[in-house]
């Protein structure tokens, strides 16, 4: 076989064996998965090298821009110093930094928050000359909240005192001896949002599920918390913060399907809607530091629309020149006003892998900072998706994106893979798609991203249209209703259709195996729900009780029956095509045991299962190399599968 020199030179870089593979990382067991060709990993490499920049924040010591990026292994912070300037390296972990944060006002101090191995006992350090500095305990599960305007002070939960309650703690970085307890919580949804101008109170969150999450003040001398909100209603109020007058913004669900941007009435509890697009969620919002305008985000059937609003006069103005993408989800907020009143936020779509912008409040002129490599591929030629529309078998509008490959260079019917989103509480968005457009420009393999019932960014009615185990299998009717429609497309071959699905995607992939198995030709199921009980009882406990409100009670017999009755554990027998499933050794949220069982109870009637194991991963994998061994089997799969390549 001939490989141009860019494939060729890729070759020479990548481990091989005595007998000519591609050496599976150490941390992998690869159980029935055949060997990765080299020239198969050459082919690929371009598709794998594209990388993202997420914005972090500002630094407003030196004006600059902190990134999270990976030119090695696993994302790491960086800073950037100004448009196009390069990217200096913070941080050298093995593990993946998922956020980093520099102090208000000086700047100067720097907290990380990481993992070990993707068990999510996340730890805060200090980072200070590339290396990390504890502050946490180094064994519960910490998460970052919020600094104080002047930066003095960091609050942030812990569940160090019993493993589930997420109690709330403030610490002055620079001195790790100062970190206190400053109220103890029930549950594992809590954590300080923002801290007053005078650092003497703080405002704290309590989400207990998408629907429910409760505002209170907390006195941070006495401990005492006062709830801001009524707690007899059901209703969301998340990210809330102090305006400089003393106010609180917010955002909120109540009164309305869709979440808005408005003021909240410390005294009386009544929330002021303020965001004036009442069909689309606000996801996103940052109040300027003189509290003179606030940048927010909105999602319009997935695509992130950013806003200014002049807060004395009322009046929104609409930002025009980013990319027609995806704000990533960021802990905290994804934008950030720095102290100068430059707005910074991170953008990605089908043609930017993913960079920082900023934006000028006063003209809306967008400027570009980063500029992510595509491993030497013209993002501009990647497919946009058709947004599809299908009537679901009650009745309800579904909707997804669906990639087509070139009919120039694939004519003729191609095949199909449905990949379906995770959560249950998430949404399938025009986002970049990575090393997945190699299934599109190299194998003419299209692909398909539905939203079922039960997805975010279409209104609180449409997203607990799923709750409980009596709805659940409501969404996997939603699949079925998507392949109906999609096999009477005109492009697409109804023969070689397949699913795939992460996490919540993961339950309906095994489970539109074993509705759809006729229909479909394979399955690629990634750290995926088998048996709805044991994972329920399995999984870590800071997070249990909101799996519960989503899924339902395995402790209440009746719904215990019926969680039974649904997994597809239970179902094995109808699964009659291949399966792939990936799984992360230390995961957390759906513990390796979850595929485990389904594997042997899989090959136990005579299926074909392959198993990747990555020992070093959690909940979906974040190591390159990981990352990549898992795609190449996929491509496997997928040949065989749905290309009728190599079967054996």
């Amino acid at each position: 076989m001939f490989l141009r020199p860019a494939f060729a030179a890729a070759l020479a870089l990548l481990p091989m064996t005595a007998t000519a593979q591609v050496a599976k990382p150490a941390a992998i067991v690869a159980d029935g998965i055949p060997a990765i060709p080299p020239a198969l990993a050459a082919e690929t490499q371009p598709y794998l090298q594209a990388r993202k920049a997420v914005f972090l924040g500002w630094d407003a010591a030196d004006r600059s821009m902190l990134i999270k990026t990976r030119f090695a292994n696993t994302d790491q912070v960086h800073k950037v110093r100004g448009p196009g300037a390069d990217r200096t390296q913070l941080s050298f972990e093995e593990e993946p930094v998922i956020m980093a944060s520099a102090s208000p006002g000086a700047g100067d101090v720097t907290v990380v928050q990481k993992d070990v191995g993707g068990g999510e006992f996340f730890q805060l350090y200090r980072l200070v000359d590339g290396r990390l500095h504890l502050l946490t305990d180094g064994k519960s599960r910490n998460w970052f909240g919020a600094w104080s305007p002047d930066g003095k002070l960091l609050g942030y939960s812990s569940t160090r005192r019993n493993g589930a309650d997420a109690d709330l703690y403030v610490i002055d970085p620079r001195d790790p001896k100062s970190d206190h307890l400053v109220a103890t919580v029930k549950g594992g949804g809590w954590n300080i949002a923002d801290f007053s101008a005078d650092g003497g109170t703080a405002l704290v969150v309590n989400r207990m599920s998408i629907n429910r999450a409760d505002v209170y003040e907390l006195d941070l001398k006495t401990g005492r918390m006062r709830a801001l909100n009524d707690l007899k209603r059901e209703v969301s109020y998340v990210a809330p913060r102090y305006a400089p007058d003393g106010g609180i913004w917010v955002l909120s669900d109540i009164d309305s399907d869709f979440v808005r941007l408005g003021r909240l009435d410390p005294r009386t509890g009544r929330f002021a809607p303020v965001s004036k697009e009442p069909k689309w969620d606000v996801t996103d919002y940052a109040v300027a530091p003189d509290g003179s305008f606030i940048a927010y985000a909105t999602n319009e059937v997935g695509i992130s629309r950013v806003h200014v609003l002049d807060t004395k006069a009322g009046t929104t103005r609409d930002v025009t020149g980013l990319p027609a993408g995806v704000i990533p989800y960021a802990i905290g907020s994804a934008i950030e006003i720095a102290p100068w009143g430059t707005i910074g936020l991170s953008m990605s779509s089908a043609r930017v892998a993913g960079d920082a912008f900023a934006v000028d409040p006063k003209t809306l002129a967008v400027t570009r900072w980063t500029a992510s490599e595509t491993g030497g591929l013209d993002p501009a030629k990647n497919v946009e998706p058709q947004l599809v529309e299908v009537k679901s078998f009650d009745g309800e509008t579904v909707t997804g994106f669906l990639y087509r490959p070139d009919p120039a260079k694939f004519p003729g019917k191609r095949p199909l893979i449905v990949n379906i989103h995770g959560g249950p509480e998430g949404q399938t968005r025009p986002d970049f798609l990575g090393p997945d457009n190699y299934y599109l420009n190299e194998l003419g393999i299209a692909l398909f991203f539905p939203n079922v019932r039960g997805s975010t960014g279409f209104g609180k009615r449409f997203v607990n249209l799923d709750n409980g185990p009596y709805k659940r299998e409501d969404s996997v009717k939603d699949v079925g209703a998507f392949l109906d429609a999609l096999a009477k497309d005109a492009t697409l071959d109804p023969a070689r259709f397949a699913v795939t699905g992460l996490s919540y995607g993961g339950y309906m992939c095994y489970a539109s195996a074993t509705h759809y198995s006729a229909r479909l030709r394979g399955a690629n199921c990634y750290v995926a729900i088998s048996n709805f009980v044991t994972f329920l009882e399995n999984t870590q406990s800071y997070r249990r009780d909101l799996r519960r409100v989503e899924y339902g009670d395995e402790r209440d017999p009746k719904q215990r029956a019926k969680l039974i009755e649904i997994s597809p554990l239970t179902s094995v027998d109808k699964i009659t095509v291949p399966l792939l499933i990936a799984t992360g050794g230390n995961d957390p949220r759906v513990p390796a045991s979850e595929a485990e069982q389904i594997v042997n109870a899989v090959r136990g009637k005579g299926g074909t299962v392959w198993h990747l194991l990555a020992g070093n991963e959690g909940h979906v994998f974040h190591k390159k190399e990981n990352e990549d061994y898992y795609f190449w089997a996929s491509v496997l799969f997928w040949k065989q599968t749905l290309l009728g390549e190599g079967r054996r």
